[in-house]
C-alpha cells in the first residue's frame, strides 16, 4: 500500500492536465506574494499528507496559492492549515500545532489530508471540468487507504458534493437521495466510510465567528468516536 500511495503522490506532483489551473499556480510561483519574494514556491500539485494507515481522512477543497502551492504541502503556510493544525494538535492528531513548511516536524496520527482539487485554482473555485479531471486522484487515494478508513470529515461543501462520485466510484454506494451539506451534518451506510461534515477553516469562516475552535473540537471529538481513535 504505501510504494502505491508512493507512487500516486509522485503522479499528482507532475500533473499538467488542466491548463487554467497549471498557468495559474506556475505565475503565482513567479509573481509571488511579497512576503515570500525570498522564497521558492513549489508551484504544482499538491498530494495528499499523513499516514498511509488512517482511519481518518480530511477532505479539502484545494491549495491556496500562497499556502500549499508555496510550500508543497497540504494546509501548510497559510491561515487555514494555522486554524486546522491547531485543532488536530488539541485532538492528539498532530505533534504540533503549527505547519509552515515541508521540513517543520510535523506528523499526523491516525489521519490523512488531501484535496478534492489538487492544483490551486484562481479565487479558490475550480471548474467543475477541473474538479472533474482531478477526481481520479481522490478515488485512487481514497481505494489504498479504505482497509482502514472509518470516516472521512468533508471540509465545506464543495469537499461534501466531491466525496459522493468518489463514494460511488470506490465503494459501490450511493445515497437514495441528495444528503445536504451542513456544520456537524453525518452521513453512515454499511460498506463505506462515514461523512462527516465542517465549515471550510477559511478565513471568511473563522474571522467571522462562523466557525470557531469548540465548533472544530467537537467535529474531531465525533470523528475519533466514529473512527475508533482513542
Amino acid at each position: 500500500m504505501g510504494d502505491a500511495l508512493d507512487e500516486l503522490d509522485r503522479e499528482i506532483s507532475e500533473c499538467r492536465r488542466c491548463p487554467r489551473l497549471v498557468a495559474w499556480r506556475e505565475e503565482v510561483a513567479v509573481v509571488k506574494r511579497a512576503a515570500f519574494r525570498d522564497q521558492d514556491y513549489w508551484g504544482r500539485p499538491v498530494p495528499g499528507y499523513g499516514p498511509h494507515r488512517a482511519p481518518i481522512a480530511i477532505l479539502g477543497l484545494a491549495p491556496a496559492a500562497h499556502g500549499g502551492n508555496r510550500t508543497g504541502r497540504i494546509f501548510t503556510g497559510d491561515r487555514s492549515g494555522d486554524v486546522l493544525f491547531a485543532a488536530m494538535h488539541r485532538a492528539g492528531l498532530a505533534n504540533q500545532p503549527t505547519s509552515t513548511s515541508r521540513d517543520d516536524g510535523l506528523t499526523l496520527t491516525a489521519t490523512r489530508i488531501f484535496a478534492a482539487v489538487r492544483c490551486a485554482p484562481p479565487d479558490n473555485k475550480p471548474t467543475p471540468e477541473e474538479r472533474d479531471t482531478c477526481a481520479p486522484f481522490l478515488h485512487r487515494e481514497l481505494r489504498e487507504i479504505t482497509p482502514d478508513l472509518r470516516v472521512v470529515i468533508a471540509l465545506g461543501g464543495f469537499a461534501w458534493a466531491a466525496f459522493w462520485p468518489a463514494l460511488r466510484a470506490v465503494y459501490g454506494v450511493a445515497p437514495a437521495r441528495k444528503v445536504p451539506f451542513g456544520h456537524g451534518a453525518l452521513w453512515q451506510a454499511e460498506g463505506a466510510p462515514a461523512l462527516l461534515g465542517c465549515y471550510h477553516v477559511s478565513q471568511q469562516n473563522t474571522f467571522t465567528g462562523r466557525l470557531t475552535p469548540g465548533m472544530l473540537d467537537e467535529v474531531f471529538t465525533r470523528a475519533k468516536q466514529l473512527a475508533g481513535v482513542t
